[in-house]
């Protein structure tokens, strides 16, 4: 598999919390296609490739999950002059919008910008002050009439941006957090080609993840996984940031510990990188993460719940920044756990104390 080619598909794809199946959702499944035995999709859009294991009844059930939305925007008002006013959908920072490219879903996709008062006509006092969300808005450069005969309250629109590479294997874009980690999913379904795997590999690019994790949390109640393994995005070394808080961008992923993360998945998650020479760095987890391992872990009667996550710089902008090394990586490392999970490894989950 092509890591890269994969990043840029998903960069380049459109699909806010909510609306996956706008578009992302189909690139997701055309691309998980070819690693699976079956591929479905749930109420919530949810896209789970089925890979069967070799052993036995009952095999162990291993779910894999990372978020496909991303964050984004919601038309709140049409105003004179076809100007949309808008609000945010998922963690969006207000700091970062002032002319930005966006895409529109109207009755047709609409190209527009957001738009500011210059700094010419801006008083000293309001240019001392971060833009409102409220104070932005959306220019179409269509007549009012135009406008509000193609677009609606509550319409989506979408960041528009071109992705980057870097120096060595750096790789920017939008929406690497988390399409990252279904690429992730992706390169480790490749990888399981490699080996004899005795557990069923639930692969599921998850739905709304930005705005409460639903996605993984009603996939995890419909599968039932005996392990859960969330592949997510972490804070990669940036100026001014606390070098607890972030893991080096270029120097393996990230393995969470603490109260959300089951002390023998990690334990055989960083076995698995020894055995293949690895560098795997400790992401510091004192409460829930934030991420689908929170809504794995707390499905049903509990699941044994792992993180894996990629550095990743700027994160909720639209130049996020990884390594295209660490997503290859992790693939590895995952497919060489599922690999090491038999029915007496699931046995012990309930027996570590």
């Amino acid at each position: 598999m092509d890591v890269k080619e994969f990043l840029v598909s998903a960069s380049l794809a459109h699909g806010v919390s909510g609306f996956e199946f706008m578009n992302i959702a189909s690139v997701v499944k055309d691309a998980m296609a070819g690693f699976v035995d079956e591929i479905q999709t749930d109420v919530l859009g949810n896209v789970i490739g089925i890979k069967r294991g070799e052993g036995s009844d009952p095999r162990p059930a291993i779910m894999l999950a990372g978020h496909m939305d991303e964050i984004g925007l919601m038309v709140t008002k049409i105003e004179e002059g076809g100007f949309l006013r808008f609000t945010q959908v998922g963690g969006v920072d207000p700091r970062i919008l002032p002319a930005h490219e966006v895409i529109v879903y109207g009755k047709k996709p609409l190209s527009g910008v957001i738009g500011v008062k210059p700094p010419h006509l801006t008083s000293r006092e309001e240019a001392q002050k971060a833009h409102k969300m409220e104070d932005l808005f959306i220019d179409t450069g269509l007549p009012e009439d135009d406008v509000r005969n193609l677009v609606r309250v509550g319409d989506i629109a979408t960041f528009k941006r071109q992705v980057s590479d870097l120096m060595q294997d750096g790789f920017s874009g939008k929406s690497l957090d988390d399409r990252a980690g279904v690429a992730v999913i992706l390169a480790c379904l490749d990888e399981l080609s490699k080996y004899k795997v005795n557990a069923d590999v639930y692969a599921v690019a998850t739905t709304q993840e930005e705005v409460g994790l639903r996605g993984a949390l009603v996939s995890s109640y419909g599968i039932q996984p005996d392990i859960g393994i969330a592949i997510d995005v972490c804070h990669a070394e940036t100026p001014g940031v606390p070098e607890w808080r972030t893991s080096s961008m270029g120097k393996g992923p990230a393995l969470a510990q603490g109260g959300n993360i089951h002390p023998k998945v990690h334990a055989g998650l960083e076995k698995a990188a020894k055995e293949l020479g690895i560098t795997v760095q400790k992401e510091i987890a004192p409460a829930a993460t934030g991420t689908d391992a929170w809504a794995i872990q707390v499905t049903r009667a509990g699941v044994a719940t792992g993180l894996v996550s990629i550095p990743l710089r700027y994160m909720h902008t639209s130049v996020e920044t990884l390594s295209a090394g660490d997503v290859e990586q992790a693939g590895k490392l995952l497919a060489r756990f599922i690999a090491s999970v038999d029915a007496c490894f699931v046995k012990e989950l309930k027996t570590w104390i």
